[in-house]
């Protein structure tokens, strides 16, 4: 990182729909300037190219709130400045300092982003890009999971629908009301009403033809068909809620074409990535969790300078609030959910392939914990495991970290023994 007297100046820009404040401090000349541009790219970019020419050849630190992708995706466009995320939480409490009275105002804000950056930018993280391919994978896994939580939200509201006229379906086609079958089912016999008139044959043939085979499900369900009657017969209510979930029956099927587009690039792309060979072979990982986890360490080895960095990071580790004689430990507010996500929801499928990580969840199964406290706990231990063999350049050896447990006399390690001595 660039010492203060390598930057000839400090900019701070606040980021805003129509325009951006910035402050900026020249080195040189020891003078400080504020003002505002218009929040266009033309006019992002001719003011950056301005700046450079004031500032010759020499480097810019840049701060500006974390998050912020479109303002700092035309700042990487300018080699020449270095950019300082800030996250914005730590910029409020920071202007809150200065400015109890909460007082907010882009300009001031501006300026406190300035003095983070020039006085305080050691406690700072530089952006360093990863590789492009790894940073498309990084974007294509979090557009893939928002498309598959608004898949899962139309489904939710697909249900409800269904359950104020017509709950029977939810029995004739099963849980799953985004699969092929469910939407295929709804498609065809939106009612109670439809679905009676459709001949026995009809969907026998339907069934087999989507999977379900066992012939008592089947006859199961076509007594279900004949036998029930329409929770309501009220037009004024079919009507409208046919309508309706005629349209959740079309945006599910976009949606997981869509999904499907996004994993096909996402395999894609993984299957040529230099990492891919280290996270791949990661228990549990799979090709949905196996790119997520790639990308969550990235391409700069110095980026996480210890495990718990990451931990933090990736908001894994508690955080401890204590006063007196009171403690208080709660998870972090501010961290990546989606990161998050990814740690815990491999440490979820780790119980399943993992010896010593199955021994783990149920042994704090057997000492009272939730579900998901447990996981965010393994999730923790793995991190700490993964950041070792990501620094080691070394893949993940579960008969190694096993002789490990057992040279540490760890209890978890006698536990294993037993069990394996029980089967």
């Amino acid at each position: 990182m660039n010492t203060t007297d390598d930057y000839v100046a400090f900019v701070a820009l606040d980021w805003a729909d129509k325009t951006h404040a910035f402050a900026r401090h020249f080195a040189a000349t020891n003078t400080t300037d504020t003002g505002t541009l218009a929040a266009t790219p033309e006019a992002v970019h001719a003011w950056l190219e301005e700046l450079h020419t004031k500032c010759g050849a020499g480097r810019v630190a840049v701060a500006l709130e974390a998050g912020r992708k479109g303002l700092l995706h035309a700042l990487v466009e300018h080699p020449w400045l270095d950019v300082f995320p800030v996250h914005p939480a730590a910029c409020h409490r920071f202007t809150s300092a200065f400015r109890p009275s909460g007082a907010k105002d882009d300009i001031p804000d501006a300026q406190t982003l300035l003095t983070m950056v020039m006085h305080h930018r050691a406690k700072l993280r530089q952006l360093r890009l990863d590789s492009a391919q790894t940073r498309e994978l990084a974007a294509l896994v979090l557009a893939r999971r928002q498309a598959v939580n608004r898949r899962t939200q139309l489904g939710s509201q697909l249900r409800t629908a269904l359950k104020g006229y017509f709950p029977q379906a939810l029995e004739l086609i099963g849980d799953n009301l985004e699969c092929s079958a469910a939407l295929d089912f709804l498609q065809r016999w939106p009612d109670l009403t439809s679905a009676q008139k459709a001949r026995p044959a009809t969907l026998r043939g339907f069934y087999h033809q989507h999977a379900v085979r066992r012939p008592q499900v089947i006859e199961e369900r076509l007594a279900l068909i004949a036998g029930v009657r329409p929770l309501t017969s009220d037009p004024a209510v079919i009507g409208p809620a046919v309508l309706q979930v005629t349209m959740f029956v079309e945006l599910l099927r976009v949606l997981q074409k869509h999904v499907e587009r996004f994993e096909a690039r996402v395999a894609e792309i993984f299957a040529v990535h230099p990492a891919a060979a280290f996270f791949r072979q990661l228990p549990g990982a799979g090709p949905t969790l196996a790119p997520r986890l790639l990308v969550a360490f990235g391409d700069d080895l110095g980026r996480y300078q210890e495990a718990s960095d990451l931990q933090m990071f990736s908001g894994v580790a508690p955080v401890q609030q204590k006063s007196g004689t009171q403690l208080w430990v709660h998870w972090r507010w501010n961290a990546s959910t989606f990161l998050r996500q990814t740690f815990v929801e491999w440490a979820g499928q780790t119980v399943l392939y993992s010896t010593w990580a199955r021994a783990y969840y149920f042994r704090q199964k057997q000492h009272g914990k939730h579900r998901q406290s447990i996981l965010r706990a393994l999730a923790f231990k793995w991190i700490r495991i993964l950041w070792r063999c990501w620094q080691d350049h070394a893949p993940y050896d579960e008969a190694r970290y096993l002789e490990s447990l057992k040279r540490r006399r760890s209890p978890l390690a006698a536990e294993i023994e037993r069990g394996l001595a029980a089967a």
